[in-house]
């Protein structure tokens, strides 16, 4: 007896991972900086701009950049001054044309023009942060792993997936306990959802609608 309700207090506790990812897909829209796609440069260069920015701004920066210099050679032949320019008004832009310019150099001559494709390298690179170098791996290399911004950090500590102050902790702790095969769609799942439901009361709302909370 004792056995059994132990059983059953642990399967209510289990996170609810496929009804989760079932009604998030359901309701996804595609986020801006989705469209950079496969391209691994784009892809590293517009996540280091998103920081501390609304997508969209980020993603009409990026695009003035890109028609500029549309690779990483093109982007080390920029003058700072003018990666500061191009990128304006995201946030901390001068930090980040300081960030790219250094990326450009290192990745042209230590790497001869191929973005690094191992966390550990891309972590070397001035400006690159754990979400960064996440987002590249899954985005432009298909390579699983948990990129977690404040969407995905906000909505798993609503579901109780965990309980962390941090999205670093959170991400350490849903690299312990989400299946693998969920890596690659958290972070475009999540964030797509929390763009849509923008306050904490919407959010709630959304997932006791949906019985997930």
């Amino acid at each position: 007896m004792k056995g059994f309700s132990w059983f059953k207090i642990k399967f209510k506790m289990s996170p609810n991972f496929q009804n989760v990812f079932k009604v998030f897909k359901r309701y996804y829209k595609k986020i801006p900086l989705e469209i950079f796609g496969k391209n691994s440069y784009k892809t590293l260069v517009s996540t280091i701009l998103s920081s501390r920015t609304k997508d969209e701004i980020t993603l009409v920066a990026s695009k003035r950049l890109f028609k500029k210099a549309d690779n990483i050679f093109k982007l080390d032949q920029l003058d700072q001054s003018e990666i500061r320019n191009l990128i304006y008004p995201v946030g901390f832009y001068k930090t980040k044309a300081e960030y790219l310019k250094k990326i450009a150099k290192i990745i042209t001559t230590r790497y001869k023009g191929k973005i690094p494709r191992t966390k550990n390298q891309l972590l070397r690179l001035p400006g690159v942060g754990s979400k960064t170098a996440n987002l590249v791996l899954n985005r432009a290399f298909k390579i699983p792993a948990i990129a977690v911004d404040t969407h995905v950090h906000r909505i798993s500590n609503i579901l109780k997936w965990v309980s962390t102050k941090t999205p670093e902790q959170t991400e350490k702790e849903l690299v312990k306990i989400l299946p693998k095969k969920y890596w690659s769609d958290i972070n475009r799942l999540f964030v797509s959802i929390g763009r849509q439901f923008t306050s904490k009361k919407k959010l709630i709302n959304f997932l006791k609608k949906n019985k997930l909370i």
